[in-house]
């Protein structure tokens, strides 16, 4: 028992004997802390950017999805506007006949209406196809195909 006494007061002692850390040693931590942060914000906009690019494709799934809806009712070929172009987003005659098939278009990358969209329905023997032309503030998607719309069918204007 008396040994295990001088043992911890051995340790108290060699902890009251120890120092914290020097100057040099806390800047080398702020340094490496600044260097992963600087990382971490590149790779957070890339990110942000690749979500705004993925919201803008899924939006024009969602008009494509209302073109079959409105296809169903209306067969034959058709061009379903949903944004007409040249309107400003302050004009209420921006939202055309396909506005009764979707909720909300918004341009994720400056949070207003997008410049124009429209779904063309092309109807051949019984097979429709789909084709979706979306004009944002910073990319555009012009008449892309329903099987082949993906964030590589982006293009600037």
């Amino acid at each position: 028992m008396v040994e295990k006494l001088k043992m911890i007061w051995q340790d108290a002692k060699q902890l009251k004997d120890e120092r914290g850390l020097t100057l040099v040693e806390l800047l080398v931590v702020v340094v490496i802390l600044g260097i992963i942060a600087a990382i971490a914000v590149v790779a957070i906009g890339g990110i942000i950017e690749n979500s705004k690019k993925d919201a803008m494709v899924a939006d024009a799934r969602q008009m494509i999805s209302a073109a079959k809806l409105y296809s169903a009712s209306n067969p034959g070929d058709h061009d379903l506007v949903f944004l007409k172009a040249g309107a400003t987003a302050s004009d209420d005659s921006t939202e055309e006949e396909g506005y009764k098939y979707i909720s909300k278009l918004e341009d994720p990358f400056n949070d207003a209406s997008y410049k124009a969209g429209s779904v063309a329905i092309a109807e051949s023997g019984g097979k429709y196809t789909y084709t979706v032309t979306l004009k944002g503030s910073k990319f555009n998607i012009n008449g892309v195909e329903e099987g082949s719309l993906s964030k590589s069918s982006l293009s600037t204007p």
